[in-house]
């Protein structure tokens, strides 16, 4: 490891959005005597009689919810995008507005109040991959979907508002802006080099071996280069795939794994429910040609040294760029000691 990279504050640029990020590793060990967050504990809550997503209950909008046993998807009763606004566009001199339609559903993990990814068997979570592409398959074959996005918020300081393991697709007309500037990296590098954008960095870093946590057959999980969130990691598959819709039986149970692992580590890392908001990144739906296209799935962690400090994003990362302190390396070193 080059110990400029150890020692001393630099730039590391991020491949899949031609953005930087400013490390410092020599403020690692600051004192911190700001905020401190509530430890987000495990619980053994099998059903409880007031969530609005157990099996059974009722839902705020009053329909009830079946009495499911695996993966339950429904519309979000309180969607950000509504599906038949009209189409319209606003400009006014340098106001300019324009509509967006979309999709939003909830994807609830398991009957099971309590159970998140990490407690779930890896028979579970390939249930809950398998309801990821069949939603997608559907979703895109709506002549106004050109982007869907897949996400999870786990815990209250990620902005969950219901401790019921779930989380969330939005089907949009529009691509989003994280999407747009990941669109023309990988297309810019495929049109140079005739390879993809990701692959050539999942092999580099194969050689390197400092930030590779888990890996098996079709995936690798590593803490990215260019790592903005402290605790922050990557699953990338070995293979091109414009998306999670082509993975097959063997793909979808070693996807599955990594995602085990992964969030599996994360709940050791300080001893509880780790919170984070993951999400899949793929190919947009608007059936141009997207060959250049590498689906990955993110993880973005706020805690920063404990399971009560949480990495702010504020002050100079509001108004300059992001900045982390604790190096990826030293991180993906901690991480993968916890990966069993």
């Amino acid at each position: 490891m080059n110990t400029n990279l150890i020692n001393y504050s630099h730039k590391r640029y991020n491949i899949l959005t031609g953005e930087w990020v400013l490390v410092s590793p020599h403020r690692a060990k600051r004192p911190w005597q700001g905020q401190q967050e509530e430890t987000l504990n495990k619980t053994n809550i099998v059903y409880d009689e007031n969530c609005y997503l157990c099996a059974g209950n009722v839902r705020a909008n009053g329909e009830k919810n079946p009495q499911y046993t695996n993966t339950f998807v429904f519309t979000n009763d309180f969607a950000a995008l509504q599906k038949n606004n009209p189409s319209f566009s606003y400009e006014d001199g340098l106001l300019k507005a324009e509509s967006e339609q979309g999709i939003c559903k909830v994807v609830c993990f398991t009957p099971n109040h309590s159970k998140t990814l990490a407690d779930m068997s890896i028979a579970e979570i390939i249930k809950v991959v398998t309801t990821w592409q069949s939603e997608y398959s559907e979703l895109r074959k709506e002549d106004f979907i050109n982007y869907i996005q897949i996400f999870e918020n786990k815990g209250t300081v990620m902005g969950c508002s219901n401790p019921h393991p779930h989380g969330q697709i939005w089907a949009q007309s529009s691509l989003p802006n994280e999407v747009i500037k990941k669109d023309q990296q990988q297309k810019k590098h495929y049109k140079t080099h005739q390879t993809s954008l990701l692959g050539d960095y999942l092999q580099q870093e194969l050689v390197k071996n400092e930030r590779i946590i888990f890996e098996n057959e079709h995936f690798v999980l590593l803490i990215p280069f260019w790592a903005i969130w402290p605790f922050e990691t990557m699953i990338i598959p070995k293979k091109k795939q414009a998306s999670i819709v082509v993975l097959n039986t063997e793909e979808r149970i070693a996807f599955a794994e990594t995602i085990s692992k992964i969030t599996q580590a994360y709940d050791r890392l300080f001893n509880c429910s780790f919170p984070y908001s993951s999400g899949i990144h793929q190919a947009p739906t608007d059936g141009g040609n997207y060959d250049y296209w590498h689906w990955h799935m993110s993880f973005y962690p706020p805690l920063l040294r404990s399971a009560t400090v949480k990495k702010f994003m504020v002050g100079y990362e509001m108004f300059g760029m992001p900045q982390r302190d604790i190096t990826v390396e030293s991180v993906a070193k901690k991480v993968r000691n916890l990966i069993s």
